[in-house]
């Protein structure tokens, strides 16, 4: 087993991060309090910031992109609701400025509303028109609906059609959200109905990471993601997925700020925390398998594999 190099993180892709950019601090911290949640959130060096300090923090850390959640803002009737998402994720047009200011660094996934009909495809088959869009997303436990909802099937099959992947919380959220709706077993009928369809069934699946595991080994478009799950919190089961039969159906994702960047280089220097890991699996894990299944994702300007 060939040993991790040092850095350990090189050309890294983080599949789901959260807006970093610091007028959402305010809000994510609402969100917090509201639920009563207990977050032992670490931000050494992991700070929300501007867009030009986070690619430095990239660049230190071993990352070359992130995948940003973007949806519309919330309504002016849903100001005051601190659990919606819509207020921590980030706005198209700021992707979009990030992404021309630092070509490379930083795309976009939209994040769909089942709720609107023919209306919302429309417009996510336009977010999909953007340079900076790479994918369909879906904060599950905002809608509760099953992956399997026919809500979904117009989304799923823009998908297919455009090779981009769906993205989707899978597993039990925090706070005060419907947990049943984001069961894995959901995405067994349009897994095997849009075969070419690349799902990714984030946050681990937890407390179901063994069934999501199950789901991801049976269906070659079916892959798991890490989001908001630090590495030092991984289950045993997750560890052997991803350093066997898992190697290539794993995505590193970091849920900022739930997790970070800087904290994402320092587990992964770790070697108890990386144990079982070989090199080739660091890199799959972090950058090859998002690669393979966000396919507009291009290398850098100034790559980190270089």
């Amino acid at each position: 087993m060939s040993s991790l190099p040092s850095p350990p993180l090189r050309g890294a892709i983080d599949y789901w991060c959260n807006s970093f950019l610091p007028e959402r601090e305010a809000a994510w911290q609402r969100a917090i309090d509201h639920q009563g949640l207990r977050l032992k959130i670490e931000r050494q060096g992991d700070e929300f910031c501007a867009g030009e300090e986070m690619v430095r923090r990239l660049d230190a850390s071993g990352f070359a992109t992130l995948v940003l959640v973007a949806t519309d803002p919330p309504s002016a009737a849903q100001l005051d609701d601190p659990n919606l998402f819509e207020h921590v994720a980030c706005r198209a047009e700021e992707i979009a400025e990030l992404s021309a200011q630092h070509p490379g660094r930083f795309v976009g996934v939209w994040s769909v509303d089942p709720t609107t009909g023919a209306d919302g495809v429309a417009r996510a088959e336009a977010m999909l028109a953007q340079p900076w869009c790479v994918g369909l997303h879906n904060h599950t436990h905002s809608w509760d609906r099953r992956f399997d909802h026919p809500d979904f099937d117009d989304y799923y099959a823009l998908c297919a059609e455009r090779d981009v992947p769906f993205v989707m919380q899978a597993g039990k959220s925090g706070g005060d959200f419907p947990h049943e709706c984001g069961h894995p077993d959901g995405i067994a009928a349009p897994a095997e109905r849009h075969p070419a369809l690349r799902f990714v069934l984030s946050h681990t699946g937890w407390p179901w990471t063994g069934e999501a595991i199950a789901l991801a080994t049976r269906f070659d478009n079916v892959y798991l993601g890490t989001a908001s799950w630090p590495l030092r919190r991984w289950p045993d089961e997750l560890r052997r997925f991803i350093a066997g039969p898992g190697r290539t159906k794993v995505l590193y994702g970091s849920g900022f700020p739930t997790t970070g960047h800087a904290q994402a280089a320092r587990q992964f220097a770790d070697p108890e925390l990386t144990a079982g890991f070989d090199a080739e699996t660091v890199e799959l894990l972090t950058a090859r398998n998002a690669r393979n299944v966000f396919t507009r994702i291009r290398q850098p300007a100034a790559s980190q594999e270089e």
